[in-house]
């Protein structure tokens, strides 16, 4: 290759690879996989080894590729915290055994006495631990290798990390952070049910959870950490051996890394790679390969280290396993949100040491992005090793028997209608009783702007439906002070507040109720504005498309879904049972309401000082008028608060009105 093509070539390699690297590293959000990483990386290594005058130090070749999260204070690493460098073939690991021999020699040592110790390399995020007097003082993130970020309080939430050590020593060492695989299958479900989107991998997950600016919320995730290097250590204690440094770090209390195997050369260092490779699926936490190391510290200290790795360890990385298979059938899941999804049931393959019987296909635009058909031989790996995925198709291997897939037009779980709507990938049953959304539906039915039951949280919700006390939104009415009480050792005033509050709910005002039913696109104002209308919950039901449609804040996506709705047989059969439990169907009028803002339309802007936007759009509804996102012609009055933007400047071009907080204060008085 000519030197200029080379040029071009390594300027595209290192722009793909910064993109691919601050999307895992900074946003802990990767678009590739590990592989996918490796190999590109792997092409530009190679150039820059033909051509070593294009080497300069801002390539990743060259540096660790992370950087310092925006949040959090700067550490700088009394050592380093560096990377390592990656192998993908056993001839490789043969070159990094001469090296280390040849150093071996060059330093008076036979190469018999060199040995090595092999680890598992755990797929997390790297982390340094500073101990001061055998007490924990801070922590940081690896970065970019000199320069890390304060995680301190963060880690202190991972109960694997001692606070105190039994020795009173001043000690920094490294460890990985990661999420088991069972924790983040677990976790992942629990968001996809709560249809929040799920983690890439465990590593990302890993990342992302340590990294949070609150560690409130680092504290909910299943965190731990394995050590496996002391990076400093002051006083008279000195180590031969990395292995029996690992040792001393366990009697401290320090979480190890549990695979540690000492090999006294390369070959039994190959067959501690292999035996990990065949038993990775049993380990409890992801790898993403196998780290062999110089054991002897003397020698490490001579070899020394580049800018960016140590010479005296290297990374064996284990190529991703795909396998083909049938996928025999496409069923669907419902989840706690009404969220509908296409679930593949294979025929049972062995990828990565375990068995692979079914796995997600998302969405709908999955499926035909992948053309996938009942029938079809599929290609499948495991995503980080924990997530099974379907990579493509075997177009060639189809007999013509194969059956294109249509998503479910009705729920499989309760048969009410399932809707996808223009915008969305997702597909969602719409039954108000569907038992697949029952706690989510409660939850938010009982809610304090809808229902306001206080007292009837999502653990009594679930203990409720555990019981099998309540099966749909209308049991709650029909409660008995014993039900209730049997919820709790010595529950009987719990049960007396809670029927109370069930109780008064009965009397709430008509768009409580509208709003509690959780009509897609209907929230609390358009909820005001229906109940203001119609009246009555009957006449809401009996409304046409067409005038709900016609109804101010309602536009003709949400008039669709009311109709839709209100024609369903699950919700009739709710409103019955509502009725029959006295639940008020009527709009409340207040006697001597104060409509001065009736047909009035405001926009709030700016940042205010006297009132939240909340309290100041409830002061507006409350005397009859309107807020809205937009400044129009049919705007009638803007509050402008400090920095207020475009729509002020908007407000000004089309003369509309524009008041201070001072004189919407005179408005409301």
């Amino acid at each position: 290759m000519e030197i200029n093509k080379a040029k071009d070539e390594i300027a595209k390699l290192r722009k793909q690879l910064e993109i691919w690297a601050n999307k895992y590293y900074d946003e802990d959000n990767p678009e590739v996989s590990d592989y996918e990483y490796d190999m590109t990386m792997n092409k530009l290594k190679a150039l820059e080894k033909e051509f070593p005058e294009l080497v300069t130090s801002d390539s990743l070749t060259q540096k660790v590729g992370g950087h310092v999260k925006e949040g959090f204070e700067k550490v700088e690493h009394e050592v380093p915290l560096q990377s390592l460098q990656d192998i993908f073939s056993f001839e490789e690991l043969e070159e990094f055994k001469e090296r280390v021999y040849k150093s071996a020699k060059e330093n008076n040592m036979d190469s018999k006495d060199v040995k090595f110790v092999v680890e598992t390399k755990i797929d997390g995020l790297s982390a340094a631990l500073e101990y001061k007097k055998g007490k924990f003082v801070r922590g940081a993130t690896r970065g970019n290798g000199l320069v890390g970020e304060d995680v301190t309080e963060n880690l202190k939430t991972l109960k694997s990390i001692p606070k105190e050590l039994p020795e009173p020593i001043d000690i920094i060492v490294r460890g990985e952070v990661f999420i088991g695989k069972k924790e983040f299958e677990k976790m992942n479900e629990e968001r996809e049910l709560n249809e929040e989107k799920t983690f890439a991998n465990a590593r990302n997950a890993a990342a992302g959870s340590l990294r949070q600016l609150d560690s409130k919320i680092t504290a909910k995730r299943p965190l731990d950490i394995y050590i496996f290097n002391v990076q400093k250590i002051e006083g008279d204690i000195k180590f031969n051996s990395h292995y029996e440094e690992l040792n001393y770090l366990k009697k401290l209390g320090f979480n190890v890394n549990p695979v540690l195997v000492p090999c006294k050369d390369i070959p039994e260092a190959i067959k501690a790679i292999e035996k990990i490779g065949d038993e990775r699926e049993e380990l409890t936490f992801g790898i993403d390969g196998a780290v062999i190391k110089v054991d002897d510290l003397n020698l490490r200290e001579k070899m020394g280290t580049t800018t960016k790795v140590p010479r005296w360890a290297i990374a064996y990385k284990y190529p991703p396993e795909k396998k083909e298979t049938l996928l025999k059938d496409i069923i669907c899941q419902v989840g706690r949100t009404g969220a509908v999804t296409p679930m593949a049931i294979l025929e049972p393959v062995k990828v990565a040491g375990s068995t692979i019987s079914k796995t997600t296909l998302h969405n709908e635009d999955f499926i035909k992005e992948k053309d996938l058909r009942v029938g079809d031989t599929i290609v499948v790996q495991k995503a980080g090793d924990v997530i099974p995925e379907i990579l493509e198709v075997k177009k060639e291997k189809r007999t013509g028997k194969e059956t294109p897939y249509e998503m479910p037009k009705v729920c499989p779980v309760c048969g009410a209608p399932v809707v996808r709507e223009e915008g969305e990938a997702v597909s969602r049953c719409t039954g108000i009783e569907c038992p697949a959304k029952l706690v989510r539906n409660i939850i938010h039915f009982v809610s304090r702007e809808c229902m306001n039951i206080d007292g009837l949280g999502e653990k009594i919700i679930e203990q409720l439906i555990d019981k099998k006390l309540i099966n749909n939104i209308a049991d709650i009415y029909y409660l008995t002070f014993e039900d209730i009480a049997s919820l709790k050792k010595n529950g009987k005033k719990f049960a007396q507040n809670l029927i109370d509050a069930i109780n008064a709910s009965k009397a709430n005002d008509l768009y409580r109720l509208i709003a509690a039913l959780g009509i897609r696109h209907i929230g609390v104002k358009a909820a005001k504005t229906l109940a203001k209308k119609y009246k009555t919950m009957e006449s809401l039901i009996q409304a046409s498309e067409e005038s709900l449609a016609m109804t101010e804040d309602i536009g003709g996506i949400s008039a669709k879904s009311l109709y839709e709705f209100f024609r369903q047989e699950q919700t009739i059969d709710l409103i019955n049972r509502l009725k029959e439990a006295n639940i008020n169907m009527e709009a409340i009028e207040e006697e001597g309401a104060d409509n001065r803002f009736e047909g009035m339309t405001f926009v709030l802007t700016g940042s205010l000082e006297k009132f939240t936007r909340k309290d100041a759009s409830d002061l507006i509804e409350k005397f009859g008028g309107k807020t809205s996102g937009s400044v129009s012609k049919k705007t009638s009055y803007v509050l402008a608060g400090e920095e207020a933007g475009s729509k002020l400047t908007k407000a000004q071009d089309l003369g509309v009105t524009i008041i201070t907080e001072e004189q919407f204060e005179e408005m409301i008085k």
